[in-house]
This record gives C-alpha cells, structure tokens and sequence, in this order.
C-alpha cells in the first residue's frame, strides 16, 4: 500500500500563490501517476493535475492551464502543486492521489489507488 501525506494548504487572498506538497512512502515503487484533485462545497471532485513518475509528463484541467504547475522529486517521492494567481474559485480541499497501473490503461484522470485525506485551499475576495 501507500501512504499520502499532504502540506502547505492555508489561507490567501485572489492572486496570491501557495505551494501544496504530497509525500508518498510505502511500496511506491509501482507508482505511475501522481496528480491532484479538489472538491469544492456543494461540487464533485474534479481533476486538477497530474504527472507521471517516469518521463514527467504533465496534465491539466483548463481551469488550472497557465497558473498551476506540478512537479515531482522522485528522489522524495513527493508532488508539488505549484498555484500562481489564484482566484476564490479555487476554494476547494485538494486532495493527493497516486495511480499505479491498470490492465485498462492509465489514464491521468484516473482510476486512483491511494488517496490522501485532503488539505484545504481557501481563496479569499
């Protein structure tokens, strides 16, 4: 199994920015996909990012593209969410999830195999 470990969740006012981070530990070793989710009040989880462990490609839903950037350091097996210019509809706890993979395919969308608990973002004004 793995574990997740979620940091840097808080409080900002509209344009400002925060860094989310997700430590994995446990047999992460088959990991594929590290990516970032959220869920605002009243609102299902939605996708956010994503990045492969191997290769670094990255993925973004269009309501991120330009002022979120993921990343990962292998080495500590943890995942960055970089968010520059955020707005009060970003609110929302955002969650860290890892996928390994599947006999269907990965997808960076998902399926996920290990949730984190979730860090909240709130976005003020």
């Amino acid at each position: 199994q793995v574990q997740l470990v979620e940091s840097g969740g808080g409080l900002v006012q509209a344009g400002g920015s925060l860094r989310l981070s997700c430590a994995a530990s446990g047999r992460t070793f088959r990991i594929y996909y590290m990516g970032w989710f959220r869920q605002a009040p009243g609102k299902e989880r939605e996708f956010v990012a994503a990045i492969t462990s191997s290769g670094g490609s990255t993925y973004y839903a269009d309501s991120v593209k330009g002022r979120f950037t993921i990343s990962r350091d292998n080495a500590k097996k943890t995942v960055y969410l970089q968010m520059n210019s955020l707005k009060p509809e970003d609110t929302a706890v955002y969650y860290c999830a890892v996928a390994e993979p599947n006999p269907m395919g990965p997808s960076p969308k998902g399926p996920y195999d290990y949730w984190g608990q979730g860090t909240q973002v709130t976005v003020s004004s």
